[in-house]
């Protein structure tokens, strides 16, 4: 008798109140050991999804390629999903200013700051949505950067067929492994390539591997060393990279999260529901971490999340083994 396909998404966290289970996170994870092996498999992780912006990496590294001559705190923007704090606005100002740009150049929509702190000083000072406020413009700065050092227009620099997407589609196949299955217009108006959990996995991999004088140790040299860059403050990333030093870690939206250890063990997460709060994510992928060794114990408080009832503790959100 043939056997029955595995689920493409399985249990990975649950919720529970009082004892009772409320509610199940399903998803799908992979992790890849130090060699290269799949050393954890959680569901069918072979399918095309969107890394959404797990794939900023991919993305920064392409613009460095095409000649973009950023470091520092502003490759960290340029690789990150940032809150729209003080420090990332004029890290992307920094950028479009040493290409003689501005804030009007930037193909991505205007938006309030990810961040809720950010967000309510912006309402009671009466602000706005802007470009630069927008939690992807430092990778459009990075890519709108690397137009103008190769003398390709940008006015049209986020259409698919453009030299630099063209670049971005090709690294992203070069370091994953596989071919780009889908493109999708993602949230900021840049081309979303789709490609397999296991080729997101395998793609951070390649970079954490690549030698330490190539663009792709810069990108993460530089997510490392500012993560409050890459994310900013109560942010899933900044937390687990300041947690845990040497990892780099890139959360994407619907519940995308993909994490790489200093000596290259590296997780992919797919949670099927979104994972709106961001709870579930961040267990699942240290679950995946732990289980191919990689000590994981000063950010073990972020293994659970607390269930309130009347304001109070009254179960938690846990990860399924």
């Amino acid at each position: 008798m043939p056997e029955t396909p595995p689920p493409h998404y399985v249990p990975l966290a649950e919720v529970v109140r009082c004892g009772f289970r409320e509610g199940v996170h399903y998803g799908a994870a992979v992790g890849l050991s130090a060699a290269g092996g799949v050393g954890y498999i959680r569901g069918t992780v072979d399918d095309p999804m969107f890394p959404r912006s797990a794939a900023k990496p991919f993305q920064a590294l392409a613009a460095l390629r095409a000649g973009a001559d950023i470091t520092g705190p502003e490759l960290a923007v340029a690789a990150g999903s940032h809150n729209g704090q003080g420090i990332h606005v004029a890290a992307v100002e920094k950028i479009l200013a040493d290409i003689g740009l501005t804030a009007g150049s930037l193909g991505c929509p205007a938006d309030w700051p990810m961040g809720s702190r950010a967000r309510r000083a912006l309402l009671r000072a009466g602000g706005k949505p802007g470009r630069l406020l927008m939690n992807c413009s430092g990778k459009h700065a990075a890519m709108l950067t690397a137009c103008v050092r190769q003398g390709w227009d940008v006015d049209d620099y986020l259409h698919p067929a453009h030299p630099l997407q063209a670049m971005v589609r090709e690294t992203v196949e070069e370091l994953c492994g596989e071919p780009v299955a889908h493109t999708a217009t993602d949230g900021c108006g840049a081309p979303q390539m789709a490609v397999s959990l296991l080729g997101l996995a395998r793609g951070l991999q390649a970079m954490v591997l690549a030698p330490e004088s190539s663009p792709e140790a810069a990108v993460l040299r530089a997510m490392r060393d500012f993560p409050e860059y890459v994310a900013g403050e109560d942010r899933t990333d900044t937390l687990l990279m300041r947690g845990l030093p040497g990892l780099v870690s890139k959360i994407g939206a619907e519940g995308v999260l993909v994490l790489a250890a200093p000596a290259g063990e590296t997780v992919a997460v797919k949670i099927s529901d979104g994972d709106a709060q961001q709870r579930s994510r961040a267990m699942a992928g240290l679950t995946a971490l732990e289980a191919l060794g990689v000590d994981i114990t000063p950010v073990s408080g972020m293994l659970s999340v607390d269930v309130l009832g009347g304001g109070e503790p009254v179960g938690g959100v846990r990860p399924i083994y």
